[in-house]
């Protein structure tokens, strides 16, 4: 029976590998991250999904004690038999196009940046890897990730939420620009990724994204077609394109091939029965 330790198990991710877990028989522990670290015995495969995102301007100090303290102190025990800390695809954010999208390679942050507070903070907690992990620490970068629209938070589930509550033929207002672009990644997909790379990871980091970035505009284009739903987008300023995120290393080296946004949407519109209100 394989053992498995995970913070923030009450998470978005971190219950949803919780479930996946249990369901393949490890044996988990899932200690509160409020408590004091005081581990009894081996943690085994330890999944570090602690972590603020929404909140991370408003909540600095929870920030870089979720980001760094904590993780400080679990790196401290050395009583894992590996370690897979959540990182962000969100760290190549306004970085140079030259710089790619790749797990290797420098980053540009202006520490006197307010938004730079989630990126130095989690880029620290990826250097304690480095540092403190004996190599058996890796981290996992992951992108916008999403389920359907039973999730809690995210741009994607509240819009599919207001397009379930809209007869065909309806507008949904979006706040939104159709060209800013996310790489979107199913749960489902994450949690299979993070069990590979804690069983056969080799490399310091991973990317876990689909390596696709879909509009707005695209987003609206599939839903029209799924739902009969159109979207009016408030804004019409031009983002800066998105830099496609380098999922390869994940790919190649540890054959994970996550589903695409359409192929997910068309999934979630069938158990939704859209296709049938939309042919009636």
């Amino acid at each position: 029976m394989q053992q498995a330790t995970i913070i923030g198990a009450a998470g978005f991710v971190g219950s949803a590998l919780h479930r996946r877990l249990h369901a393949l028989g490890w044996h988990c522990n899932v200690p509160a991250r409020s408590a004091t670290w005081r581990p009894q015995g081996e943690l085994g495969h330890l999944f570090y999904c602690a972590g603020l995102t929404a909140d991370y301007a408003r909540r600095p100090v929870d920030t870089v004690e979720a980001h760094v303290g904590l993780l400080s102190r679990v790196l401290e025990s050395g009583r894992f038999e590996s370690l897979v800390y959540l990182s962000s695809t969100r760290l190549y954010d306004g970085q140079p196009q030259a710089r790619g999208a790749a797990e290797t390679g420098a980053f540009l942050l202006d520490p006197g940046h307010a938004r730079n507070l989630y990126d130095l903070s989690k880029l620290l907690g990826e250097n304690l890897c480095g540092t403190m992990g004996n190599g058996r620490a890796r981290v996992a970068r992951l992108a916008c990730v999403y389920q359907d629209d039973t999730d809690l938070d995210g741009f994607l589930p509240g819009l599919l939420r207001q397009v379930l509550a809209c007869p065909p033929g309806s507008t949904v207002q979006v706040d939104s620009s159709p060209g800013y672009e996310r790489d979107y990644v199913h749960v489902d997909d994450v949690v299979d990724a993070l069990i590979k790379i804690a069983l056969h990871g080799q490399h310091a980091s991973y990317n876990v994204a689909t390596g696709v970035n879909v509009s707005n505009q695209g987003l609206a284009a599939q839903l029209a077609r799924l739902a009969g739903v159109h979207l009016r987008f408030s804004r019409a300023d031009q983002p800066a394109p998105a830099l496609r995120v380098d999922n390869s290393r994940l790919t190649e080296a540890l054959d994970w091939h996550p589903r695409s946004l359409e192929d997910a949407l068309r999934t979630w519109a069938m158990a939704r029965g859209l296709k049938k209100r939309t042919s009636e």
